[in-house]
């Protein structure tokens, strides 16, 4: 089930926080609970993900997206992501998530978000493609911008997320089937 108890304690408990440039990064500190866990005593992959909402929801609030987002109806949805995973997250373990907007282009919002263990080590590591939505499809970054009074130009992207991006460009859609 999604953490909703979870989701709404992090946007209470970050409703006063200071606001974020939009490439500011949030720092947030969560616990692998027993219904994280998979048959092995560690964070699920899956729920990693999930956990990553629990960063990324909070870091969009703070840079004044979900205000925007409310009023104008308008949706987000992540578009695609990669993972690297490094060091396992066992039972009961506390990690600090790291979430910050990296860069935008025409379409899509490029989200980086890391896992760091108390030893100091980075446990995994995400790259996403997020989009804010309408009915029609998706609303461009610059629309997003303007409504959030915004005008700001996108931090270069760096070499590896453009390598990510020209790889995606590539991949084939809809997938080949056997």
């Amino acid at each position: 089930m999604y953490p909703y108890v979870r989701m709404v304690k992090e946007l209470i408990k970050n409703r006063k926080a200071a606001p974020l440039p939009l490439t500011g990064t949030h720092v947030s500190t969560h616990r692998c609970w027993p219904w994280d866990i998979d048959m092995w005593a560690e964070l699920n992959n899956g729920r990693t993900l999930t956990l990553y909402d629990l960063g990324r929801i909070p870091m969009a609030q703070r840079i004044g997206l979900i205000g925007v987002l409310r009023k104008t109806g308008w949706g987000l949805t992540m578009a695609g992501v990669t993972v690297r995973y490094r060091r396992r997250i066992r039972t009961f373990e506390k990690v600090e998530i790291r979430s910050r907007a990296l860069c935008w282009g025409k379409r899509f919002i490029y989200i980086e978000q890391s896992m760091w263990k108390q030893d100091g080590e980075c446990a995994n590591h995400a790259l996403y493609r997020a989009a804010v939505t309408d009915k029609n499809g998706i609303v461009a970054p610059a629309r997003v911008l303007e409504a959030m009074g915004r005008d700001e130009a996108s931090p270069e992207a760096p070499e590896w997320v453009r390598r990510w991006i020209d790889a995606e460009a590539e991949r084939p859609w809809p997938p080949m089937q056997d």
